[in-house]
């Protein structure tokens, strides 16, 4: 008796089910038909808008497919299939948008295609937005709540607000908040819930919350005019801000690029007196160097790629002080006390270093590929930072502190600061000064290799590379103070932020050209720069 009850109760619900189940897809297939009787895009969205209500994952490929342009309607009946490339060019495979079966092949002639437009691919990315707002996968939650900021709709508020209400991630949660201000502004609701909408927009910031209320202007009452103004100057003052610190960040930037140049040439250029015309060719030789340890990367250890910096970065030391040790020992040791000779040679040398480049590798650009770990960015506030500049301004300073600690502890440190004193009252205290000088200008060319290593992760590898940055290097050496370190740091950073602000006023050019004539009245002013070095030679 038992067992007929339990048997009957199951066939009850089998067969009330089976229909409800039946009808719900029978439901949706027939509000999918309606596509292909709609007149213009307006009916169009609101049948979108329809099926995103319903929450059935089921409608998810006909909207995916409405959005790329494969839904048509066959003229015999006007069912809506979704389509696929058929076995010619000239049909089309059907396949069933509720239950995924195919229906065979039909030529074009005989379907009509559901049109589109971008306004309403943007009412579908928002429908789809809104129906995988409870996925359990986080980015998929994410992603849903973005598209939902984008394209705000009085009809997905209901939605977020519940998946407001049930979003535990912070990020998420955040984004959700940011929308439903967007879609109340868009809506029906009270004055009270607007005016709150338009608070929260100011908090997002940015130019699009400035679009934002520019949009919504005309659909609010004038009694909340004042609000969107107060809203709009908020913004607008926040963006003042950042755009100064945005400027000032890319000045940094800048300014680490610089001192990396600059640095080696300040030592070579203080302690030896020599203005070297090569010092952009150890850059660019620093450059190959990275792009031929990523060459062997890639063919014989592909694994290793993301340590390819960290091993460029020794050989480009030792083969661009290696050059620099051979030009010092081959022709400037020839040429002190002869600047106007040392400058000529040098230039001598960085046409012959770039024609043998030129040989090797060919003139076009060569390919240097940025690490995992130097890729991409990220924002901070209102500043958009890549990584790839903020590893090398990092990098620059660790370079920096390193010459610091070799000039100031160390004995060649200590050997460097006599020679650059009074070099005279060195080589009578038994300091080898001509070896100084050959090791000095190895030194410089090594960190010019370094400098190298950087510049190849955000400029064109090229024989020309070195070029680009000489006479800024030797702005900055003069502007700082021959043969101080702290005074090419500051030089440096302070012309970087200089040009940066200068840029959006006076062009890159002009910019350059306004610094270099700062430059020129200054040294008249101080002619041994920002931070002169002491000494009885040097001031003499």
């Amino acid at each position: 008796m038992h067992c007929f009850r339990a048997f009957f109760l199951v066939a009850i619900l089998f067969l009330t089910c089976a229909p409800l189940s039946s009808f719900a897809q029978t439901d949706l297939a027939g509000t999918i038909d309606r596509f292909g009787s709609s007149r213009g895009f307006g009916q169009t969205e609101t049948l979108v808008n329809e099926l995103a209500a319903t929450g059935d994952d089921a409608a998810v490929p006909a909207l995916k497919a409405l959005a790329a342009g494969d839904l048509y309607t066959r003229k015999s009946d006007g069912k809506v299939f979704i389509t696929r490339k058929g076995s010619s060019s000239r049909d089309l495979l059907l396949i069933d948008p509720v239950t995924g079966e195919e229906a065979g092949e039909l030529s074009k002639r005989d379907l009509d295609k559901v049109k589109v437009n971008n306004n309403l691919r943007s009412t579908i990315d928002a429908a789809l937005a809104g129906m995988t707002l409870m996925s359990p996968n986080r980015g998929t939650r994410l992603s849903a709540a973005q598209s939902l900021l984008k394209a705000p709709s009085e009809d997905n508020l209901i939605l977020i607000e519940q998946a407001l209400e049930k979003e535990e991630d912070g990020e998420i949660a955040a984004v959700l908040a940011q929308a439903r201000a967007v879609s109340v502004l868009n809506s029906d609701r009270s004055p009270e819930e607007k005016a709150e909408a338009i608070s929260d927009i100011a908090d997002i910031g940015g130019r699009e919350a400035i679009s934002i209320l520019l949009s919504a202007r005309s659909s609010v009452g004038p009694d909340l005019q004042d609000e969107i103004d107060a809203a709009q100057a908020k913004i607008e003052k926040r963006l003042a801000f950042w755009d100064v610190a945005q400027n000032v960040w890319y000045g940094l930037s800048l300014g680490s690029v610089l001192l990396l140049a600059a640095i080696g040439l300040a030592i070579t250029f203080g302690v030896m007196g020599v203005i070297n015309m090569a010092h952009g060719e150890m850059v660019m030789i620093g450059a190959y160097c990275t792009f031929m340890v990523q060459q062997i990367i890639r063919t014989a250890y592909p694994h290793l790629f993301d340590w390819s910096l960290a091993i460029a970065l020794p050989v480009a030391f030792i083969v661009t002080a290696a050059v620099g040790l051979v030009i010092e020992r081959g022709v400037i040791r020839f040429l002190y006390g002869r600047p106007l000779e040392t400058l000529l040679a040098t230039w001598g040398v960085s046409l012959i270093l770039q024609q043998a480049v030129r040989t090797i590798f060919g003139p076009t650009n060569r390919e240097v590929g940025n690490p995992s770990w130097m890729s991409g960015s990220f924002d901070l506030g209102g500043l958009m930072i890549t990584w790839s500049r903020l590893w090398i301004v990092l990098f620059s300073l660790a370079v920096f502190a390193a010459l610091l600690l070799l000039m100031k502890r160390s004995a060649f440190g200590l050997q460097m600061r006599a020679v650059t004193q009074n070099r005279r009252m060195a080589a009578s205290m038994g300091i080898r000064t001509p070896w100084v000088d050959a090791f000095t200008f190895a030194l410089g060319s090594g960190v010019a290799g370094l400098a190298g290593v950087a510049l190849s992760q955000i400029d064109n590898v090229s024989p020309n590379l070195g070029q680009s940055y000489i006479i800024d290097s030797f702005m900055v050496v003069v502007f700082g103070g021959v043969g101080n370190l702290w005074g090419t740091f500051v030089g440096a950073f302070s012309l970087g932020i200089l040009n940066k602000f200068l840029e959006p006023y006076a062009g890159a050019v002009l910019g350059k050209i306004l610094v270099l004539v700062f430059i020129i009245l200054f040294i008249q002013k101080r002619p041994r720069g920002l931070f002169a070095l002491k000494g009885r030679a040097v001031e003499a």
